[in-house]
């Protein structure tokens, strides 16, 4: 019976690379291959792979997929995202997440992961190669500079990414920094990474202003490696933080990248300032219908790093309110956009600490944090290897397994019973029980930032006050539009 249904599940997965070859050059097959591709994530990601049974829920999810689908195909259609780009996204995408249970490979791993350590593995790593970056952002998380030199030798990435391929079977990965295109070690650099886990899918956070003709180029040939390209909002809003001339030299970027067929998306750090263009549907009509932005994602600002400098520049609750449903109307609208923390039920609540479908962080010092916006950290890289361990082994740590408990506790285990995933954070929106129950006092900061601000009665009681402020405006919305009776189901629903 086993055999069978391997034999089945690769019968599938023929099918499913037929369907792309064929279907990929008619504007009738790719609309059949876009709908088949729906409801095999219908089925996978939110029937199967979804423990919660909340309805409004569901509804989220599905609206962002299925606005992700339409917005690929509505830029493939116009010439921005080339054949190859396509048919190698969907490929690594489509076999890798959704036929994963059957590609033995990934499936030995997995079980593999499972009994040694009697949880599931997390879904993919975060990386930040290097903290070395050619513009000074005001309010910068990683507080990089062209005078932050730290890097990742480039033996020590490829064997970090080489342990979440074989050992945690995962086929992605998000490259953040610093500039990862200004990685260089051992005569290597990301293109080379690209090339050699060509199975896998890449994303890269990037300011956008490296990017040459020829690189976008190498970018389509690798065709599995996407720029997620930083943004303030039109021009004033992005000079202002990053300085004169860059919106020009984002927009040529692009340019760039359309012409040569490669996929990119835009990423955004909501603040004070630009949080009425963020209200505004003329942003996203720019960026999504002008521009040909595939997708988007929203971070509001976060205190830590150079953040610390600007705690004032954080959008108040009620502006994160006035965020919470914009995204709701651009999800009505077709838009996929992610807001973080906005969109926690689009994830279950938080991500972090290596859960199960989640994710953790490694820096440019080798040290391992529960995620990118948590700065501190009981292991790194270069002690485990050291040790004879593996990343792997910093997911048992008491800091991590603390956390995990938090997000089993608060929602991720029992999902009708969430108690708010429109406050998931557990730094930025239940700080005061991030730093009594999961913070150790055996963490190190990351930089000096992340101690200064462990350390400030002041920074404590600000972002308690603010949390507490959050949740009198959140909670009813949750309670009322998410946990209501009307709003829950006995099986999930189209």
């Amino acid at each position: 019976m086993k055999k069978l249904n391997e034999a089945k599940e690769k019968i599938k997965q023929n099918a499913y690379l037929f369907l792309i070859e064929k279907a990929i050059d008619s504007q009738t097959g790719r609309r059949i291959l876009i709908n088949q591709f729906s409801k095999r994530i219908q089925k996978v990601v939110i029937e199967e792979g979804s423990k919660t049974k909340l309805k409004a829920v569901q509804q989220r999810k599905s609206q962002w997929i299925k606005a992700l689908l339409k917005q690929f195909l509505k830029n493939y259609e116009k010439g921005y995202i080339s054949r190859h780009a396509a048919k190698k996204g969907l490929e690594v995408l489509g076999l890798n997440n959704f036929f994963s249970s059957s590609l033995s490979e990934i499936k030995k791993a997995k079980e593999s992961f499972r009994n040694k350590y009697q949880i599931d593995p997390p879904a993919f790593l975060v990386i930040s190669p290097t903290q070395k970056c050619n513009l000074r952002c005001k309010g910068c998380y990683a507080a990089s500079s062209s005078e932050t030199k730290a890097t990742l030798p480039f033996d020590i990435f490829d064997k970090i990414l080489k342990e979440n391929h074989d050992i945690f079977g995962s086929r992605f990965i998000t490259i953040s920094g610093g500039e990862p295109l200004m990685y260089k070690s051992q005569g290597k650099d990301l293109l080379d990474i690209f090339e050699k886990y060509n199975d896998t899918l890449f994303i890269f956070y990037t300011n956008g202003t490296l990017m040459t003709e020829d690189l976008a180029e190498k970018l389509a040939k690798t065709g599995n490696a996407f720029p997620q390209i930083s943004v303030e909002g039109f021009e004033k809003e992005t000079d202002e933080r990053r300085g004169k001339g860059i919106f020009q030299k984002i927009l040529r970027s692009m340019e760039y990248l359309k012409k040569a067929g490669v996929p990119y998306a835009v990423s955004v750090t909501a603040t004070r300032k630009n949080v009425n263009t963020l209200l505004d549907d003329e942003f996203f009509d720019f960026w999504f219908e002008k521009q040909g932005a595939n997708h988007m994602w929203l971070f509001q600002l976060m205190p830590i790093g150079r953040g610390k400098e600007v705690f004032d520049l954080m959008p108040t609750p009620e502006e994160r309110i006035k965020l919470y449903r914009k995204w709701e109307q651009l999800l009505e609208k077709g838009y996929p956009v992610a807001d973080f923390w906005n969109s926690g039920v689009l994830s279950n609540g938080c991500i972090a600490y290596g859960r199960s479908g989640g994710y953790f962080y490694v820096d440019w010092n080798g040290y391992i944090t529960p995620c990118v916006f948590i700065p501190y950290y009981v292991d790194n890289v270069y002690d485990l290897y050291k040790e004879g361990k593996t990343v792997a082994e910093a997911l048992f740590s008491d800091f991590f397994k603390k956390g995990r408990e938090w997000q089993n506790k608060y929602g991720f285990a029992r999902p009708q019973k969430a108690k708010n995933w429109l406050m998931p954070c557990s730094i930025r929106d239940n700080y005061r029980y991030f730093r009594e129950a999961i913070l150790p006092d055996d963490a190190k900061g990351e930089d000096s930032f992340a101690e200064e601000a462990r350390n400030s009665k002041e920074y404590f009681e600000g972002l308690d006050k603010y949390d507490k402020k959050l949740k009198k405006l959140t909670q009813p919305i949750w309670d009322k539009e998410y946990l209501s009776e009307k709003n829950k189901k006995s099986k999930v629903e189209d």
